[in-house]
């Protein structure tokens, strides 16, 4: 789902972990309705208004987010919005990733993890992100789109 950014506007890089991929079908109950896909439509509607551009990617693999990191990093992003998904919780890599480079990151969730199960209740990620967003649906990346130009 990588979308291809028109370089005249900062980029925005949205990078979704393992199972992300599944939403509108996995546990709507938790994560809501809407698929991956429509959370990127209304990302991409917004940066435009915000002169942003959005570049929305989803990977089961860890690897994956963390050589995006380092791309968001290399090619002078604006910011990154993370939603790491299980990673969350257990990446030290994905830590040390976000510590590492210069471009700010906020941690995105769908739902709150912190009255979820407790294993949800620490985050790798949150320790070295800018600020984190959580429990309010797809609004939580929208409100993490519309900090960037804050930062």
């Amino acid at each position: 789902m990588a979308n291809r950014p028109d370089t005249a506007r900062p980029v925005v890089y949205v990078l979704n972990g393992p199972n992300l991929n599944l939403l509108g079908t996995r546990e709507p109950h938790i994560y809501g309705s809407e698929t991956l896909d429509d959370i990127a439509g209304s990302l991409e509607d917004r940066a435009i208004e915000l002169g942003l551009d959005v570049d929305v990617r989803q990977s089961n693999h860890e690897g994956h987010l963390i050589d995006w990191l380092h791309e968001a990093s290399a090619t002078g992003a604006a910011a990154v919005l993370l939603n790491a998904g299980a990673y969350t919780h257990t990446s030290v890599a994905l830590y040390d990733a976000i510590k590492a480079i210069s471009v700010p990151v906020i941690e995105v969730h769908l739902s709150n993890p912190h009255t979820r199960e407790a294993f949800r209740h620490q985050s790798y990620v949150g320790m070295a992100a800018k600020a984190t967003i959580a429990g309010l649906g797809s609004l939580s990346y929208l409100l993490a789109l519309e900090a960037v130009p804050r930062l």
